[in-house]
């Protein structure tokens, strides 16, 4: 077991404070089962031999089709029955009545490169708790760019969930070119294109780029579709950090589209939303723009965490990219200088104004900063908010959340048909620190709040753009189905109790609700008890696994 200090909250239904949730849940329930069983994907009346049944859920197969009542039957690794069939020889039965039976949540837009290879966190249990199995890293443009190492790695020190990897852009250009902004010349340029064709060959599943950071940011567009041209021979897609979310975000969806059209290649928009107030609806164009593309042939897709509040560096949200030539600690260093300091101060005064509210997620030389906005800190201290910015510009590693969204703009994007759902967060344990609650809370959040209490969008739409969605987008056919002959990710949840209990001020909490978790056939959460299972793989592109 894992250790005694950490305990999944558990409700029971005779106390849940939520009877308006459990009044929704039962209607959905009862409602589910009114379905002829001939919406169950497939029956037999052989008998099944299996190590699992998941027995009289309610099952939500992924493809966004009605919900219906049956069972699922595991063996080694694979689903082998789903629907109505009858049990062989069973090694265990898990009474699935009452509760809704998925396949196990795909995160399509994680930064746990690194997180993930530490003792403290491979288990990934913030994502296991949340009924997460399978993680994609390599996002926004960082992480390894050594594939099949990176893979080697996962596999020998063991991990709790899945992982498919991206080969990130802005580590390719920072190992050929370094931070400079300047264009590759043409050896560098092959050098980026070869490492692209290993990182595929390697098992990526496609390239990432971000665009807001030093130095994938000084890539053109030309530079982009060199490379991901490279990628489109091997099957990959283009998963894009635009350049701009916000003043600047149709031409940012319009040169992806157009690098999708040049490079011949599926493109893919990270955490699709429009920052800063004055930004507000401009998504809703946005939406129309791809939806134009789409229907012209050009295979666009996007993701979304469902929070009103985005997190980066203090560094990247408030100084562009031309100022920050050379990385976050080369500039500053750079604002150390006075007379720099003071060029740059009324830029970083308007881009503080823009963003309205600006909490410190983390900084190693303010700490008692933490958790506060800078507006907060300025009042206590007696000082200018654009004070506190520069001061703690000075600290290259600080971490910030800026609540810069409209509500209505991120509940109008999760009802679109090709947005995925993704954290855009990576795994963690309390560290003192303040970080965005979406590495604990994304997909309850979505599937709990949002489609089940809310009512935004169907509960079958919330969970595929969570499994299905997901698995196409990357052109994973293994995985994200409740279907036989796939891998058994699966998750069970309770519908009245799915919940994210994860906030700003305590980001750590871990969800609740979800009841089963099964990673590649073996069990990771038993009746809502984590296990020290590791059954996590890494997931090399066209093998399927390991």
């Amino acid at each position: 077991m894992l250790a005694a200090s950490y305990q999944p909250r558990k409700v029971s239904k005779a106390s849940s404070p939520m009877p308006f949730r459990f009044s929704i849940a039962v209607a959905f329930l009862l409602a589910c089962s009114l379905f002829p069983t001939a919406l169950a994907a497939e029956n037999t009346d052989q008998p099944i031999s299996a190590d699992f049944v998941l027995q009289d859920g309610t099952i939500v197969d992924g493809t966004g089709g009605e919900p219906y009542q049956g069972s699922v039957a595991v063996r080694d690794d694979k689903i082998i029955a789903v629907g109505k069939f009858t049990p062989g020889e069973v090694k265990r039965t898990i009474d699935c009545r009452g509760l809704v039976i998925c396949p196990g949540f795909i995160d399509l837009h994680n930064h746990s490169d690194s997180t993930i290879l530490t003792p403290e966190t491979r288990d990934s249990r913030c994502y296991l708790t949340q009924g997460c199995t399978t993680l994609v890293t390599g996002n926004c443009g960082g992480g390894p760019i050594e594939v099949g190492k990176y893979y080697d790695e996962l596999a020998a020190q063991g991990i709790g969930v899945n992982v498919a990897h991206l080969l990130p852009q802005g580590s390719l250009r920072g190992e050929v070119i370094g931070q400079t902004r300047r264009a590759p010349n043409d050896t560098e340029l092959q050098k980026m294109q070869s490492l692209a064709d290993t990182a595929m060959q390697e098992g990526a599943w496609g390239m990432s780029t971000g665009l807001q950071y030093v130095p994938g940011s000084y890539a053109d567009t030309a530079e982009l579709v060199a490379i991901a041209s490279r990628i489109a021979k091997q099957g990959g897609f283009y998963a894009s950090h635009m350049r701009d979310e916000s003043d600047e975000l149709l031409e940012a969806v319009e040169e992806t589209i157009e690098i999708g059209r040049q490079a011949n290649l599926p493109v893919h928009v990270s955490h699709f939303k429009s920052s800063k107030r004055r930004n507000w609806g401009k998504v809703r164009a946005a939406a129309h723009v791809i939806e134009e593309a789409r229907k012209n042939g050009v295979r666009v897709t996007a993701d979304q965490y469902p929070y009103t509040a985005s997190s980066t560096s203090i560094m990247a949200m408030l100084l562009s990219d031309k100022e920050r030539e050379g990385g976050n600690q080369a500039t500053a260093e750079r604002l150390k200088n006075p007379t720099e300091a003071a060029r740059l101060r009324p830029y970083v005064a308007e881009a503080l104004a823009a963003r309205d509210r600006v909490m410190i997620a983390s900084s190693k030389q303010q700490p008692d900063w933490v958790g506060m906005l800078i507006r907060e800190v300025a009042a206590a201290e007696k000082r200018e908010p654009i004070d506190i910015a520069m001061e703690i510009l000075l600290d290259a590693s600080a971490q910030g959340v800026n609540f810069s969204m409209d509500e209505g703009d991120v509940r109008y994007v999760m009802m679109l048909p090709w947005v995925a759902t993704a954290s855009d967060g990576s795994v963690k344990i309390d560290d003192g620190s303040r970080p965005h609650p979406r590495s604990f809370g994304t997909f309850p959040r979505k599937i709990g709040r949002y489609a089940i209490q809310d009512k935004v969008l169907p509960l079958a739409a919330a969970i595929r753009s969570a499994s299905g969605l997901p698995a196409d987008i990357l052109g994973m056919t293994d995985r994200g189905y409740v279907r036989t002959d796939q891998v058994a990710d699966l998750v069970v949840f309770d519908p009245v109790e799915l919940q994210d209990n994860a906030t700003y001020q305590e980001p750590f909490q871990p969800s609740q609700g979800v009841r089963w978790v099964l990673v590649n056939g073996k069990l990771a959460i038993d009746n809502g008890e984590l296990l020290e299972t590791l059954a996590g793989k890494p997931l090399r592109r066209d093998s399927g696994g390991e």
